[in-house]
């Protein structure tokens, strides 16, 4: 005969007053957690009490009852009561709900304390996310939902935001199929339908971090802090009917902007409305464009302007400004540390200074009238205005009927492929084959090797440009190869000087790091050189030595040549010509110690991975990170390969092969390189 299974009784209930109640030394809580007396005792106020206080009788030393309740478990909720009725806000003798365990129990009070702490499950977050939206539907707002769970609006906002995501998507996080950072990086966007290919296709992969997911949700948008949107303006871009998609979870510098169309659009527009007023000036013509290729003005004259004059209030306020600037200096020249304030007004202070001594240009009115303007978005999101520029066939004739052109000469290396009609435009066009074979690396393409070169060479011309001792040494070099050898081919600087055009450059090179400094140096000599011939002579002559190698490394630094060319069969430039140059090249990489990572390159979509093949791209990704990162991306299809490796290269100063300096690195100009007789001509070893 099967025995009967033995039935629990559970402990009674009732209400209790509250003087009748204290609260036990059993009670295991001994650490502040959570929300505090005073928000708990706020929600019973508003909602009364949603959990009974858990009791024992109090007994007196005889153990007979005193008629009097410990609470062992559930103090929080008995100091919140007391707060109230220290407020006035309950009676002392207010019933309360106990669950009374019965005398002589053998669970220990301090067993009861333990488990009511323990023993219960943390809301899961979607469930804590669907009663918010809930309690947003029934006509709560925001604020009202915060403050009734005593959490900021933001974790509130956090929460609905997860109604972004696809409802397939919430139920694979509902069965464990997914983390909460992962569904979290999924919010980021509104579209469904990508939300889920993009989860088919991480499912498949290593790699679930949720970087990535954010990163291939938003592979077609533009950041807020793009150049583009800081020149429109995100309230333009929203005002058009554009979508921003914006991470309340992490910082995203301002969010994504989903309409690339949208924003070139409004950028044109822009640059247009501006070119119009630049028009207005009296130029003959003005181009707008979002960029112009590096050396778009080689085959332009340029004319002079004259700088506008102070006005008597600019005057005096710039006397003002710079008397206080004097005074605050003094006044804290012996501090280690400036105020705040005081700090904020000095830098207010110098670029107002700078503001009113940066003069505009004026021109003539008859040279404005066959001159024109360019008008293009410079690299900060600012408008970038270059004026002055004439045309080849606008250009005056001189007495004898020649026309005047500006002091340009090319290095007669500059053939393109006739073949090739846009040779001379910038390519962003990327291979999506992938059918190509992986069995081996093919050379890379003659165009792209041009490309990459280009990019070394404007940086090798930076670098050069900084530091004239290997410039002057270059330039000595070269002079005596043509003087004393009569060697004139396969030089690497074009002494002369030829500045060396680019007729193929990457879509990176106009607004890289070495362009913008070889510019900004440009235009600062430019500034300080007199116009007149003979005062540019007695100025020269009178500069200091330091000064005119500066210069003079400068000036040469405009022919250097580190650039690979396609060799055309009847072409003016031999196989052994470019060997010879990309050789030298190398040899004035490795003095000026140029390091193109340094400078501002890095592999890209658009200025490598997507120009090569597969198999180039893998051995990019296993050179800089090893067999096993490579391993995790080959599966993959071209374009997605491509991306996925910008983001896994991205800080491993990886360089392909076209801009790694060979040979070693010579030694500083401090040290002397001591030669033996057998190493020089017998005259001089004679001496």
């Amino acid at each position: 005969m099967a025995s009967a299974i033995q039935k629990i009784s559970l402990s009674s209930s009732r209400d209790i007053p509250f003087n009748k109640l204290v609260l036990s030394q059993s009670n295991v809580r001994r650490v502040k957690a959570g929300h505090s007396i005073e928000d708990l005792a706020a929600d019973l106020e508003r909602r009364g009490l949603l959990q009974g206080l858990n009791v024992r009788p109090v007994l007196d030393d005889e153990g007979t009852e005193t008629g009097l309740f410990e609470v062992p478990a559930g103090g929080r909720r008995f100091r919140a009561l007391e707060l109230l009725v220290r407020q006035k806000k309950l009676t002392k003798t207010a019933p309360i709900p106990c669950v009374v365990r019965a005398t002589g129990s053998p669970i220990l009070a301090e067993d009861d304390s333990l488990a009511e702490n323990t023993q219960r499950a943390p809301l899961h977050p979607l469930d804590q996310f669907r009663a918010f939206r809930t309690l947003l539907e029934k006509g709560l707002s925001e604020e009202e939902v915060a403050a009734a769970f005593f959490v900021p609006v933001t974790v509130v906002k956090q929460r609905l935001r997860l109604m972004t995501v696809s409802d397939a998507l919430l139920s694979v996080y509902e069965e464990d199929g997914m983390r909460l950072e992962q569904l979290i990086a999924f919010s980021i966007s509104d579209d469904h339908e990508r939300q889920e290919q993009v989860w088919e296709i991480i499912s498949r992969s290593h790699n679930r971090e949720p970087y990535l997911i954010r990163r291939m949700l938003t592979e077609k948008a533009i950041r807020a802090s793009d150049a583009r949107v800081r020149f429109i303006g995100l309230d333009a871009y929203v005002a058009a009917g554009g979508h921003v998609m914006r991470d309340l979870f992490e910082a995203d510098d301002g969010g994504w902007l989903d309409d690339p169309t949208l924003v070139d659009r409004l950028v044109i527009d822009k640059l247009n409305a501006a070119a119009e007023e630049i028009r207005a000036e009296g130029w003959k013509w003005v181009e707008a464009a979002r960029s112009f290729t590096w050396g778009h003005t080689r085959d332009f004259y340029e004319i002079e302007g004259t700088g506008v004059l102070l006005s008597e209030d600019e005057a005096a306020s710039l006397h003002a400004l710079r008397a206080e600037q004097e005074m605050i200096e003094a006044d804290y020249a012996e501090a280690d540390e400036l105020p705040e304030a005081v700090d904020e007004r000095l830098g207010e202070i110098e670029q107002t200074i700078e503001a009113l001594e940066d003069r505009p240009l004026a021109y003539a009115p008859a040279e404005m009238a066959r001159a024109g303007a360019f008008v293009s978005l410079d690299n900060d999101g600012t408008l970038l205005i270059a004026r002055g520029f004439v045309r080849p066939e606008d250009m005056p004739a001189d007495p004898d009927g020649d026309v005047v052109s500006a002091e340009i000469v090319n290095d007669g290396t500059d053939d393109t492929d006739p073949d090739d009609s846009d040779a001379a435009a910038i390519s962003s066009q990327v291979s999506t084959e992938d059918d190509e074979p992986e069995d081996g690396l093919k050379p890379l393409p003659d165009r792209l090797v041009t490309e990459l070169t280009a990019w070394r060479t404007l940086a090798l011309r930076d670098a050069f440009a900084n530091n004239p001792h290997v410039a002057l040494t270059e330039f000595l070099h070269t002079l005596c190869l043509v003087l004393f050898h009569q060697t004139y081919d396969g030089a690497c600087l074009q002494a002369g000087v030829r500045t060396v055009s680019f007729p193929v450059q990457g879509p990176d090179l106009a607004s890289s790091i070495p362009a913008y400094q070889l510019h900004a140096r440009d235009e600062a000599w430019k500034a300080d050189l007199p116009t007149s011939e003979d005062a540019l002579w007695i100025w020269l002559d009178r500069l200091d030595n330091d000064s005119r190698l500066a210069l003079l490394a400068h000036c040469l630094s405009h022919g250097v040549n580190a650039l690979y060319e396609k060799v055309h069969p009847y072409g003016a430039v031999s196989p052994r010509t470019i060997e010879r140059r990309i050789a030298r090249a190398d040899r004035l990489a490795a003095a000026v110690h140029l390091d193109p990572v340094e400078a501002g390159w890095t592999p890209t979509v658009d200025n490598y991975l997507g120009r090569v093949t597969k198999a180039h791209i893998l051995e990019a990704v296993r050179e800089a990170r090893g067999d096993a990162a490579a391993a995790r991306i080959a599966h993959l299809k071209k374009g997605d390969m491509a991306r996925e490796a910008e983001q896994v290269l991205d800080g491993s100063g990886w360089l392909p092969e076209a801009l790694r300096t060979k040979g070693p690195v010579a030694s500083d100009g401090d040290d002397e390189t001591v030669y033996e007789p057998a190493d020089r001509p017998d005259t001089i070893a004679a001496e």
